[in-house]
């Protein structure tokens, strides 16, 4: 049985995964920080899951985390590592608070790394290891390449995956272990629930505090109607599995729209388009 660990899997596209990769073949491996929720989703999927309890930040206890799993590999290679688990914290640059922003850095990009030198040995780098080299999937976002505004320290956390994700390709090839990475749009999960309590007050005095209702709203909105959590679990699966995959898969709803002509048109225009739909061209 092919073998996976997944990190963040209480919810969203976390869960999504887990429920596409045990219902074919795999044996997930899936982290939280909490160990009722391991329980929980224990009970939902039975043998195949088994749950690691650790905060990605937490070098402890990711290596505890490893060491689990490389005693129930028994000497044999971890298939793949999906790095899912991340924060989003939105707000205007010019008035988040630099321990809010260093947090999202720290998660984002730090937690992965965290993630990956614990894990990478047991994917082949270790050459001990018995069998073919495991993947790296990287979940990234479309903010990986294209920014939004108010989301600046996500996108920021993003971009910097991306760019450690490609370096990490490269060096990696000499143990054949690729990485691949994954770029959602919006995705229907219970963030956009948690979305919605976002206390946007702290920036009520700021030129910004119109803006950022109607920017809320539009998120929400988007949000709700995003892609099934399945839907990326599929991805990650092909991703996992597909003899030769890309470097980078972009799941976007509406993806004409919201992902191909954006990418396609010139920035400039792209920044008109999204001030003249947030009210954010200057006053006159």
């Amino acid at each position: 049985m092919k073998t996976v660990v997944v990190t963040g899997v209480s919810t969203g596209i976390g869960w999504g995964t887990v429920k596409v990769l045990t219902k074919n073949g795999f044996h997930v491996f899936g982290s939280v920080r909490k160990a009722a929720d391991g329980e929980k989703l224990k009970a939902e999927f039975g043998d195949v899951f088994t749950p690691l309890v650790f905060d990605v930040t937490d070098e402890a206890a990711v290596a505890a985390g490893a060491a689990q799993v490389r005693e129930a590999l028994q000497g044999n290679t971890l298939s793949g590592l999906v790095n899912n688990a991340g924060i989003a914290a939105p707000g205007p640059l010019l008035f988040q608070s630099i321990d809010e922003f260093r947090n999202q850095l720290d998660v984002n990009i730090t937690g992965q790394l965290i993630v990956t030198q614990a894990f990478a040995p047991l994917l082949g780098a270790d050459t001990d290891m018995e069998g073919t080299p495991g993947r790296i999937v990287m979940i990234s976002s479309v903010a990986g390449k294209s920014s939004a505004p108010f989301l600046g320290a996500y996108a920021a956390s993003k971009h910097g995956l991306e760019g450690m994700a490609e370096s990490l390709r490269r060096e990696l090839m000499l143990y054949g272990i690729d990485v691949v990475v994954i770029g959602p749009g919006a995705v229907a999960t219970t963030i956009w629930d948690k979305a919605e309590d976002v206390d946007v007050s702290r920036y009520q005095n700021t030129a910004y505090a119109p803006i950022l209702d109607q920017f809320k709203e539009f998120m929400l909105t988007s949000g709700r109607k995003g892609l099934a959590r399945e839907k990326l679990g599929r991805a990650v699966l092909k991703a996992l599995t597909t003899a030769k995959p890309k470097t980078r898969y972009a799941v976007v709803p509406g993806r004409l729209m919201n992902w191909t002509i954006p990418q396609l048109l010139p920035q400039r225009m792209v920044d008109r388009m999204i001030a003249g739909r947030l009210g954010l061209s200057p006053k006159k």
